[in-house]
């Protein structure tokens, strides 16, 4: 029986996205192959490597655990606002935003780096690539139940339908780098960055971003109240310290979290967080090993051609994809969730179309959910901004494409979405 909510932030809204409830029993078993795991997998990292990789995987597990303990969504931010005009996920991710930029903003201005990296932002042209790739990763996304990181995070967690969704990924993802040389000749302006491109510099930027993010906070609040959208479901969640292992997390302080992650992230490897180049990189390896000559693709130049020919472990991009997955997996058993389901045709059928989409798409945008949306906003490019845009018009695209593979979407008379 719920017995009371836990207390969120007035500021974000006055539904809590976690309630107090009994939780499942942990599944112990599951729990200690996946700390064996991921213990083995630090060494193999940390002794054929360095110890930047291990450091990496190490933020790769502690962002799959924030992912998975507050179900970190951007998937369904974005459907559910685009459907019933729910506006909790998105006022989230500018919360995220704004510290992530503020981070940013002070590491990218200072030159600040814990290895002696130079850190740089993701800031990427903005053309026919980016407007046409980041929309059919908003209809892939909602296709596929999940993006970049909920695909790894849910596959963690125990999604069945998510291991379709990630091998059509890495399918797609290899077929845009196959086709990428063709992209980079379509029409584009050249990378804009706010802080480097005019004169406002990083402060000056900082400052118009503060703004934007602001304004989009209480439009969206301004909406919901107007709209009165079905709220999310509040997940089951503990009181005191269990509540870090066991209960889940409101939305607020993963989003907070993740930022801070996002911005250690930059400082260590000189690079914020990314996803999908890994999921090319893997393509890849898996062609060149049966023979087909990737290293002669345009894309597979220069430091991508480096990674063809090393380790994946050499990888920073790929250690912390295995650490989302581990520790997601982790969370999942302590708060006893890792439930595999069956899957069915139509929703495996859209998982698979999903995650071709968004794999393609994701290389024509320079990037996904985490590497142009998050990390190209924090990074001060336009090329962010205009993959949010294009991301948000393919949502409603979905929309109506979801029941044809069986997959509803919420609807503005449910009590929760």
């Amino acid at each position: 029986m719920e017995q009371q909510a836990t207390v969120s932030s007035k500021t974000f809204t006055k539904h809590p996205t976690t309630v107090i409830k009994e939780l499942q029993p942990i599944q112990k078993p599951y729990l200690t192959l996946g700390i064996i795991a991921a213990v083995i997998l630090f060494i193999a990292i940390a002794s054929t490597t360095n110890m930047v990789q291990g450091v990496l995987y190490l933020i790769g597990i502690a962002l799959g655990v924030t992912l998975l303990q507050a179900r970190f969504g951007f998937t369904s931010a974005f459907r559910r606002l685009m459907s019933v005009g729910n506006t909790q996920g998105i006022q989230a991710h500018m919360l995220m935003l704004m510290v992530a930029t503020t981070l940013f903003a002070i590491i990218l201005s200072t030159g600040f780096s814990f290895t002696g990296a130079d850190p740089a932002g993701y800031v990427s042209p903005v053309g026919m690539s980016v407007i046409f790739g980041s929309f059919l990763f908003g209809i892939g996304m909602q296709l596929g139940n999940g993006c970049a990181s909920g695909s790894l995070y849910n596959l963690g967690g125990g999604s069945s339908s998510m291991i379709l969704t990630l091998i059509a990924f890495i399918i797609g993802s290899t077929i845009g780098a196959l086709h990428f040389p063709f992209w980079m000749s379509t029409p584009s302006l050249e990378p804009f960055s706010l802080a480097t491109s005019t004169n406002l510099g990083y402060g000056g930027a900082w400052v118009v971003q503060m703004i934007a993010f602001v304004a989009i906070y209480f439009i969206l609040a301004q909406f919901a109240k107007r709209r009165k959208p079905p709220m999310m479901k509040p997940l089951a969640t503990t009181s005191g310290w269990k509540k870090i292992f066991r209960g889940a997390w409101p939305l607020v302080a993963a989003g907070l979290i993740l930022a801070i992650l996002n911005a250690l992230t930059l400082a260590v490897r000189g690079q914020p967080w990314g996803i999908t180049s890994a999921f090319a990189l893997w393509g890849g390896k898996t062609l060149d090993f049966v023979g087909v000559d990737v290293a002669s693709w345009g894309y597979f130049q220069g430091a991508n051609g480096m990674a063809l020919s090393q380790s994946v472990l050499a990888d920073s991009t790929s250690v912390m994809n295995f650490g989302v997955i581990l520790g997601a997996f982790i969370a999942a058993t302590a708060q006893g969730n890792f439930k595999p389901k069956k899957l069915k045709v139509g929703p495996a059928s859209a998982s698979i179309v999903g995650g071709l989409l968004m794999g393609y798409g994701a290389r024509l945008a320079f990037g996904c959910n985490i590497g142009a949306y998050f990390g190209g906003i924090a990074s001060f490019s336009l090329h962010g901004w205009v993959w949010m845009v294009m991301a948000m018009l393919g949502t409603g695209v979905a929309l109506f494409i979801r029941p044809l593979f069986g997959l509803n979407n919420p609807k503005k008379n449910d009590l929760f979405c």
